[in-house]
């Protein structure tokens, strides 16, 4: 009977050292899913954030593009359709953003040409005004003269 005894308690034993380790088992599984949960959570607040900063970036981009296209229906010699049907494929972001950036450099461009212009006519004007007022005065002086 000691034998019996002694048999079931190095079984007990042995059932306590796997209950153990089921346990441990249990709270690395418990601890695992705990951080997984929290990658998780915040990994999907960021995307909520990231996907609350696209639409804001969009609608300011829609806007940019409905006030430019309000700027350019009050243009006297602008394509209202050639221009749409520029703006019609774009889908994403990526593309508005592109086209918007690509035209906002044009505007910029050709900002610096009129301003470039406006500074070489008034140039001109300032040069033909000298110009045309010594013609005077040398036509005024040879009237003197004679």
């Amino acid at each position: 009977m000691t034998q019996n005894v002694a048999q079931w308690l190095s079984e007990i034993k042995a059932l306590k050292q796997q209950l153990a380790e089921v346990h441990q088992e249990r709270e690395q599984a418990y601890s695992s899913a705990t951080n997984w949960q929290h990658l998780y959570e915040t990994e999907a607040q960021q995307r909520r954030v990231e996907a609350t900063l696209a639409r804001q970036t969009i609608e300011t981009l829609q806007q940019e593009v409905q006030h430019l296209k309000g700027n350019l229906l009050s243009g006297e010699s602008v394509d209202v359709r050639k221009i749409q049907a520029e703006l019609e494929p774009l889908k994403t972001e990526a593309e508005i953003r592109s086209r918007l950036i690509r035209a906002l450099a044009e505007c910029d461009r050709l900002n610096r040409a009129l301003q470039t212009e406006q500074s070489n006519h008034a140039q001109t004007r300032k040069s033909l005004t000298t110009a045309l007022g010594d013609a005077i005065d040398m036509l005024s002086k040879g009237k003197g003269e004679e």
